[in-house]
C-alpha cells in the first residue's frame, strides 16, 4: 500500500520557505552587515560649500560641448534631445580668474519638450584644501529659467563618502549672445 504524506498547512509551508531562504541566503552570501566603525566612519557631519560654476559653450576653449542631438532638436524651442559633456571650472568668486576649487564633470541633456529643463549627471570634483581629491555626485533635474533650482546629492568619494544632501543653483550671469553662464551654487551635504 502506498503511504500518504502528512497534510501540509499553509503555515508550515510559509515557515519552511522562510527557513529555507534564510539558510540559502547565509550559506553562500556575498554580503554581510558591517559596523560603520570598521570602515573608519565616525560621526556624521553636515558641510556647506559655496562656489561658482562656469559653463562656457563659446570661444576657442569651451568647457561644455554638444556631443549628441536628436533629428528634431534644432526645431525644438527647448532644445529637446541635445546632450552636452562638461568639464566646467568651479571658483570661489563669480570671476573666472578667481581661485579654482574644483571642476564640474559630467553630462547634461535637454530633457523637456515644454520648458528648458536639463537632466544633470555630474561630479563636483574638488582640488583645493582638505577636500582635494574628494567629489560629490549630483543626479537631478535643472529647470534653468527658475530663479532657484534644487538638485539632489546622491553620493560622493573621499571625505564625502556616503554623502547625501542637495545643491541649490542660482544663475549669476547668462550671456544671451554666447550662451555662457555663471551659476552660484550652495551645496549642503551630510557625510562622514
Amino acid at each position: 500500500m502506498a503511504k500518504t504524506l502528512p497534510k501540509v498547512t499553509p503555515t508550515v509551508l510559509i515557515l519552511f520557505t522562510i527557513f529555507s531562504f534564510s539558510a540559502f541566503a547565509t550559506a553562500g552570501s556575498f554580503s554581510r552587515a558591517l559596523s560603520p566603525a570598521k570602515l573608519g566612519l565616525k560621526r556624521e557631519k553636515l558641510s556647506h560649500l559655496h562656489f561658482y560654476f562656469h559653463d562656457i559653450v563659446s570661444g576657442r576653449n569651451p568647457t561644455a560641448v554638444r556631443v549628441a542631438e536628436a533629428a528634431m532638436t534644432n526645431m525644438s524651442l527647448t532644445g529637446f534631445g541635445a546632450v552636452f559633456m562638461m568639464d566646467d571650472p568651479l571658483t570661489v568668486r563669480p570671476e573666472l580668474s578667481s581661485k579654482l576649487v574644483g571642476r564640474a564633470q559630467g553630462i547634461y541633456a535637454s530633457a523637456s519638450q515644454t520648458e528648458v529643463g536639463f537632466l544633470m549627471v555630474l561630479n563636483f570634483a574638488f582640488m583645493e584644501g582638505k577636500y582635494n581629491g574628494s567629489s560629490l555626485s549630483v543626479l537631478g533635474r535643472n529647470v534653468i529659467l527658475s530663479a532657484v533650482r534644487e538638485l539632489p546629492i546622491v553620493g560622493g568619494s573621499g571625505l564625502f563618502r556616503f554623502a547625501r544632501g542637495y545643491a541649490q543653483a542660482r544663475t549669476h550671469t547668462f550671456d544671451m549672445r554666447t550662451k555662457d553662464a555663471v551659476v552660484d551654487y550652495n551645496v549642503y551635504a551630510f557625510h562622514y
